[in-house]
């Protein structure tokens, strides 16, 4: 099946297993240098692949790893024709070898997406569907696969991606940078930061490091901060069950973010998020949610959008209420007041592709979920999140797959609760506690 809000991306004649990329990336002039290695398997009988990929310069195809084969690249598709056709349930390999200066890809209602270059360095957000601004790929949330990315770049920088660092080699001017992620991973949450920043630990990481990597005149401001977010690791890791990830890195980039931006296993944060007066802790636990909502449980198609940010906004207000801020209650209430001066023609289950990063559908997700711990009860709720996150660990997820199991943790009907906060576009009254 293709996305139902992005048709026209990715290929759902294949699955992918595995990426390996390696990158050499010179900051000063923009220039990519790139070999992509996509492992896969055929659902069905191919006689191509098409692979999401911006307008770099092919420099050669192969098929498993056989002399070079026939493909065209017009309009961000690279179509690779075998000399025969790939056979179903079969593992095959496509590599690529390109070159050029990436760009991100423009769009009218999320801006630039994917690659963007910095005055000294690299920033990469994808998503919905920026990914194709730097590697070729099967760009479709649906599709989960673990990574290998490999950056060379001069020798003054830090590189960090997905994953676990494996290795770090000096060789003259330049340094190679080895992540691996193991974890399945969505391609839209690929990411590769690039720049002057040191590197720390935020202190009293515990069981899950927590590495940073920050400009040095804002280590004192990230210092405190990002002092809580080991104790937020601990709450959620009691509401959300196991952190699904080896690590959690953070990132700050020297320049002003309209809003941090989550990839798996790493989080970015823009300067102007880091106050000295945790300004942004809200944001903090946000992007930390993520890690369950949207990077191990990933959404299997772009209209349950409402999964990853409602979610990773009610885990704001359920942090502000472990942590002695204002009760989630309180800020519910707040956020209906502030809703019901909007218009009310959104379908949170299903906001349309424009409206896909809609503050609405963050807010109606948030009070979704607070209205079905209200009716449901705390510990039942608690116990149903754990129990999602354990079931769909590192899968795709469904709105129809959440309330059903939030189903058999409730002694109440949910039927109409879920058509009137996920269906209907008029807002609901909030429920009141039994």
């Amino acid at each position: 099946m293709t996305d139902s809000y992005l048709p026209q991306h990715g290929d759902s004649g294949y699955r992918t297993t595995d990426y390996d990329l390696e990158l050499d990336y010179r900051p000063h002039s923009g220039r990519l240098s790139a070999r992509a290695r996509i492992t896969a398997v055929a659902e069905r009988p191919l006689p191509e692949v098409a692979l999401d990929l911006g307008p770099f310069r092919i420099d050669r195809v192969l098929v498993d790893g056989v002399r070079p084969v026939r493909y065209t690249h017009r309009s961000d598709k690279l179509r690779v024709r075998p000399g025969r056709p790939l056979r179903a349930g079969v593992p095959f390999t496509v590599e690529v070898r390109y070159t050029g200066v990436p760009r991100p890809v423009r769009t009218r209602d999320w801006g630039d997406l994917g690659w963007e270059q910095l005055e000294e360095g690299a920033l990469v957000a994808s998503q919905p569907m920026g990914a194709r601004s730097w590697f070729p790929c099967n760009d479709r949330p649906d599709d989960k696969a673990a990574y290998r990315i490999a950056v060379t770049t001069p020798s003054p920088y830090t590189v960090v991606a997905n994953g676990s660092l494996v290795s770090r080699t000096i060789s003259s001017s330049t340094t190679t940078w080895v992540y691996e992620q193991a974890a399945p991973m969505a391609s839209y949450l690929a990411t590769v930061q690039i720049g002057p920043y040191e590197l720390v630990e935020v202190e009293g990481a515990g069981a899950v490091p927590q590495p940073a990597a920050v400009p040095r005149r804002l280590l004192s401001r990230f210092g405190h901060d990002f002092a809580r977010q080991p104790e937020m690791m601990t709450v959620f890791t009691d509401l959300f069950g196991p952190y699904p990830f080896d690590d959690y890195a953070v990132v700050v980039v020297d320049e002003e973010l309209d809003v941090p931006v989550e990839a798996q296993g790493l989080s970015i944060f823009g300067a102007n998020h880091v106050d000295g007066r945790r300004g942004s802790e809200r944001l903090v636990a946000h992007e930390l949610a993520h890690q369950w909502f949207g990077n191990s449980l990933t959404v299997a198609d772009w209209r349950h959008i409402w999964l990853n940010e409602g979610f990773a906004k009610y885990a704001e207000w359920l942090w502000s209420e472990f942590s002695g801020g204002p009760s989630a209650t309180a800020l519910a209430v707040k956020s209906r007041s502030r809703l019901a001066l909007m218009r009310q023609d959104i379908r949170v289950a299903d906001p349309g592709l424009r409206r896909l990063f809609d503050d609405r559908v963050y807010e109606r997700g948030a009070l979704t979920l607070h209205a079905l711990r209200t009716v449901i009860g705390h510990a039942a709720f608690v116990a149903l999140l754990r129990e999602w996150t354990a079931t769909y660990r590192h899968r795709t997820v469904t709105t129809e797959e959440f309330t059903a199991l939030a189903r058999r943790h409730s002694q109440h009907p949910l039927d109409g609760l879920f058509r009137m906060w996920l269906y209907d576009t008029k807002l609901p009254a909030l429920p009141q506690v039994r």
